[in-house]
């Protein structure tokens, strides 16, 4: 447990459309992380609004299950953390470095919160914050890869020991069947505690020239695939098949942003941010 309590799970089961508690186990983990994932948006609109990222649960609340927002890795994750303490569901933060499309002589902060979930007496990855795409709990381990809804496969390997540089696991999907694997994080299972949670959403939030401080970013998983926004890129992945285009106009932007994302931005917020400013 992450020490953030007190969410009202009739308010959170109604955000992302479950009529009722989810059945206890990793069946009933995986229908939560899904319906998540498929109604909160991942986005980091609010740190080019200036407001920052504030990790307190009313602040988190407030915006991703009442104000009609998404948010990152961070508010997403510590959502999901409270509602499984709320549900009596044992499970602990992990930080990852995010190893996806990043050049093989970089290595990144670990900026990236996850967590590992107590089900059937194992231990589950369970993540409701990676903007890079979805997958359903994983089973902590080498085992076979097991698919997504977008048909896309999903593996833990052991690459190192642990505290070693890369991190002990690597998180791996794959597109066409096996054929390639892209690497998505790396990361250990040692302890992580809020601090750590804060100093990398401080450092994520703020740090000048990185992706989250640089682009517009803003997306969501859908039944077959996922719907994004980058800066003025747009791409949608249905059944294997993706579809991008340019979006020149504001106008444009907000209407894929409220319509298709779902998320609450009014014109004026929109005007006001700096792709657009």
């Amino acid at each position: 447990m992450i020490g953030l309590d007190g969410l009202d799970l009739a308010d959170y089961f109604a955000r992302i459309g479950l009529p009722a508690a989810p059945q206890p186990g990793v069946a009933g983990l995986g229908a939560l992380v899904r319906a998540h994932r498929l109604t909160i948006p991942f986005e980091n609109l609010a740190i080019h609004q200036g407001r920052g990222i504030d990790l307190s649960l009313p602040a988190i609340v407030a915006k991703l299950v009442r104000g009609g927002r998404g948010g990152y890795c961070f508010e997403q994750n510590l959502l999901l953390s409270a509602a499984l303490a709320a549900l009596g569901v044992a499970h602990r933060p992990l930080l990852a470095r995010v190893w996806l499309n990043l050049p093989a002589d970089t290595v990144p902060p670990r900026t990236h919160l996850f967590l590992a979930v107590e089900a059937d007496g194992e231990i589950w990855l369970a993540d409701a914050g990676f903007g890079g795409g979805y997958a359903p709990p994983l089973l902590l381990g080498e085992h076979p890869p097991v698919a997504g809804p977008d048909g896309s496969l999903h593996r833990l390997r052991r690459i190192g020991a642990p505290g070693s540089e890369q991190g002990e696991w690597l998180l791996e999907r794959s597109a066409d069947r096996g054929e390639r694997w892209q690497p998505q994080y790396g990361f250990d299972t040692g302890h992580v505690a809020m601090a750590d949670i804060e100093c990398a959403n401080h450092w994520t939030a703020t740090r000048p020239g990185t992706r989250f401080t640089s682009l517009h970013i803003a997306s969501r998983i859908t039944p077959s695939g996922m719907i994004s926004l980058v800066d003025r890129d747009w791409s949608e992945l249905a059944d294997g098949a993706m579809a991008q285009r340019r979006v020149e106009s504001a106008s444009e932007w907000r209407r894929l942003i409220v319509d298709r994302l779902g998320l609450a931005l009014s014109e004026t917020e929109v005007a006001a941010l700096p792709l657009f400013a």
